[in-house]
């Protein structure tokens, strides 16, 4: 449930509206890894994710909710552009995304449990097919750290890196099916998940995103990152978080909308 704000794979949607519009600039990309020469014998990445789970508030906390409803902002820094950002979530497996810019409109991004889909003023309703619906269904998993067996096949240890500055393991997760690789960065010092570097499927093809993630708070009796900045195709957009609530999300924010049901046959 804590990686329906950090998941960065719920975000990659976004991108796809943002960088739709040609006024978007490029803007610099995350600065790269840096291995750290100190040899040293490094932790399983099971120990390390079980470390995040019990830093954020423990397996049992993150069990006994059944929804989050996520409210904050969004911005490009470089272009200028703000909006709001709201983010709803709920067992199983149902996400609704809604960002609204002024000047653009609402962009919004859903999966149901069985559609997957998102619409803006520039590109009109779409929905997710193929690759890039099992990779929303991945990503919509509620539970999300405590789901890893079902949806990898291995999970490995690379490295002890710096990453934004800050010691880091670095941790490859291999998703089922051979389908792909998301990279994950967890603090040495806090243990606490860092960032990520992940693949995701849309319409445009495969866009490669770096989220950093970072300024946990605790909301109820979970800690949250409540800043996360995503870098993809040159363009950088930043979610900030500001409020956290469990267990009031309405089912009928799930709901396809109307457009979205045009398209289903």
């Amino acid at each position: 449930m804590l990686n329906k704000i950090v998941k960065p794979g719920l975000a990659v949607a976004f991108f796809v509206a943002f960088i739709s519009a040609p006024a978007f600039a490029q803007v610099r990309a995350t600065a790269p890894v840096q291995p750290d020469q100190a040899a040293e014998t490094l932790p399983p990445a099971e120990s390390i994710i079980a470390r995040h789970i019990k830093a954020v508030g423990g397996r049992e906390a993150i069990k006994a909710h059944n929804s989050v409803t996520a409210k904050g902002t969004i911005s490009m820094p470089a272009n200028g552009i703000s909006g709001t950002l709201e983010l709803f979530t709920a067992r199983p497996n149902k996400t609704f995304m809604k960002m609204t810019l002024p000047g653009i409109g609402d962009i919004s991004s859903g999966y149901d449990g069985k559609v997957a889909w998102t619409t803006s003023p520039m590109t009109g309703p779409m929905l997710a097919t193929g690759k890039e619906l099992e990779e929303k269904a991945l990503d919509s998993d509620f539970e999300g750290a405590l789901g890893f067996d079902s949806k990898y096949d291995s999970m490995k240890t690379l490295e002890k890196t710096t990453f934004e500055g800050r010691p880091v393991y670095k941790v490859a997760l291999k998703r089922k099916g051979n389908a792909g690789e998301d990279i994950e960065f967890y603090d040495v010092e806090t243990g606490l998940k860092a960032g990520a570097i992940i693949e995701r499927s849309n319409p445009m093809g495969v866009i490669k995103a770096t989220s950093v993630i970072s300024d946990y708070k605790k909301f109820g009796d979970l800690l949250h990152p409540t800043v996360i900045k995503q870098t993809a195709s040159g363009a950088q957009m930043v979610m900030t978080f500001t409020s956290i609530e469990y267990d009031n999300v309405d089912p009928a924010v799930f709901e396809l909308p109307a457009e979205i049901k045009a398209l289903v046959k």
